[in-house]
């Protein structure tokens, strides 16, 4: 495995449209390995291929919400390829939302609440799953990445720079 260097904004390949995976070998698999130990390094809770500049719709999840006897995160990964939301609920939900490609910058972002997925997995099985909660907040960010899309796009122009001119700052001072 391997930790792969994360694409930050302003890079234009975050605005690309990831492709579709042909079907699950083992490229993809080394993909979705290295993906993980990408996320994990990071750290972070999802990512999406795109993000370590490689425009296919594959993306990785651990919320890592349970901890062991010793109070360590329990690791409970899943990936996602070709992923399709096929229903969202009426209801939302608000969420503080962070990115890997945004280092250091957060804002509240309201998606719906409840979303119901159509995905392979990374051993070609096919899965169609209502998910809710923080794993549908993080599912729906991860896709948006798949479509060239960041989660400032769902601020308002005066929240999306400033956030844009906190990260420049902080990108300054370091």
């Amino acid at each position: 495995m391997a930790i792969l260097p994360i694409i930050e904004i302003p890079d234009p390949r975050l605005r690309l449209v990831s492709e579709p995976v042909a079907g699950v070998d083992d490229d993809v698999r080394q993909l979705i390995d290295d993906m993980f130990e990408t996320m994990y390094d990071a750290p972070g809770i999802g990512l999406a291929a795109i993000q370590v500049a490689v425009p296919k719709r594959v993306l990785v999840i651990d919320l890592q919400e349970q901890e062991d006897e010793e109070g360590k995160p329990v690791k409970a990964p899943r990936a996602f390829v070709n992923p399709e939301i096929l229903e969202t609920s009426d209801e939302y939900s608000v969420y503080q939302e962070g990115c890997l490609s945004i280092p250091e910058q957060y804002a509240d972002v309201e998606r719906p609440a409840r979303c119901r997925v159509a995905w392979i997995d990374r051993d070609g099985e096919r899965h169609d799953e209502w998910l809710d909660g923080l794993m549908a907040t993080c599912l729906q960010h991860e896709m948006d990445h798949l479509n060239g899309v960041l989660f400032i796009d769902h601020l308002s122009r005066l929240k999306r720079d400033m956030v844009i001119k906190k990260l420049n700052k902080a990108r300054k001072a370091a």
